[in-house]
């Protein structure tokens, strides 16, 4: 049994994981998570305000268990790009204001003398995936983030590939359209079309068209209360059959199947996992996603490729971090 410690940095909370891995054959291992801290990130407080939680999270969980730095066999962070994981540094997330050039590894390492890594959240989770859940056994896998952003970590022939600079991957800031839903600071971009807020700018389009032109809308009476729509409140709808809803939703899902295409395409992969929106919603963005691939990709890349939701549900940023921890590059 190896003990690993995550640290999951996000824009609203940070949680601190103590888990531990049980090797069940040479190939196979499970993840378990013994105990877990976390807390708001209050980003206006600044960044030593929350690495100050953090450390004392740390030093908690290792209390709990009775367990010294020399238990550790090692510590892994998740957090928002853009970043430099080869030094450790966080530098400038756009839902972390302040954190400028933060060197989190060094901190951590000096302070507790535990080896630390970093990743960005959509390497992180797809090394979770990989190692721990659906893309386990698979040497070519993709995991999309779809969710606040959209974004994908790439496993590429059995390891994390990160580019030059740690931006391989943002699809999200590909432009999909000239105009539409902006996204990744890019009007029309894919994550414009495919993240929450791409799904919530989609509705209030063609839910304005319906207010104006002086038709029902069953989950937005007014123009007055748009801004309160959003991708539960649009799911919620098309679960009870709102055929507005459900357009929105096959609308999000046919630039998702334009994003997969690409992966599918260019990479080749034998497995594609989406996470967040997409794991809880699959039978409202899946149907239009599959006909636009169906229409756009190779059939030799098409059919070597699957296409599945996140199996690791609500653990799966708290295993994504100790994911960081426990990967080792061969």
């Amino acid at each position: 049994m190896k003990r690993y410690i995550g640290i999951d940095i996000g824009g609203t909370k940070c949680s601190v994981i103590l888990g531990h891995t049980d090797e069940i054959n040479s190939n196979d291992k499970s993840i378990n998570i013994m105990e877990k801290i976390s807390f708001p990130t209050e980003v206006k407080k600044g960044p030593n305000y929350s690495i100050g939680k953090i450390t004392d999270a740390i030093t908690s969980v290792m209390k709990l268990h009775n367990l010294t730095s020399s238990d550790i066999e090692s510590l892994g962070i998740s957090c928002g790009g853009p970043l430099d994981s080869k030094n450790g540094i966080i530098k400038s997330p756009p839902n972390l204001y302040g954190w400028d050039n933060i060197e989190i590894v060094k901190h951590i390492e000096n302070k507790f003398k535990i080896k630390s890594s970093l990743q960005n959240d959509a390497n992180a989770c797809a090394l979770a995936e990989w190692r721990f859940g659906a893309a386990r056994g698979y040497k070519n896998a993709i995991f999309l983030t779809c969710g606040t952003g959209f974004g994908a970590g790439l496993i590429l022939d059995g390891k994390l590939y990160s580019g030059s600079t740690d931006m391989a991957g943002e699809i999200g800031h590909v432009r999909a359209e000239r105009n539409g839903p902006v996204g990744y600071g890019k009007a029309g971009s894919f994550e414009g079309f495919c993240s929450g807020g791409g799904i919530a700018q989609i509705a209030k389009t063609m839910v304005l068209e319906k207010l104006q032109m002086g038709e029902d809308v069953s989950f937005c009476k007014s123009i007055d209360n748009m801004d309160q729509i959003d991708t539960k409140i649009v799911a919620k709808a098309a679960a009870e059959g709102d055929a507005l809803a459900m357009k929105i939703y096959r609308e999000s899902g046919k630039y998702l199947g334009k994003a997969l295409s690409f992966f599918i395409d260019v990479l080749n992969p034998e497995i594609i996992v989406i996470g967040s929106i997409f794991a809880r919603n699959h039978d409202l963005l899946w149907p239009s996603a599959k006909e636009e691939i169906y229409s756009e990709t190779l059939s030799y890349t098409r059919n070597a490729c699957k296409v599945v939701p996140a199996a690791l549900g609500e653990n799966l940023g708290d295993i994504a971090a100790l994911a960081v921890a426990a990967y080792k590059e061969v």
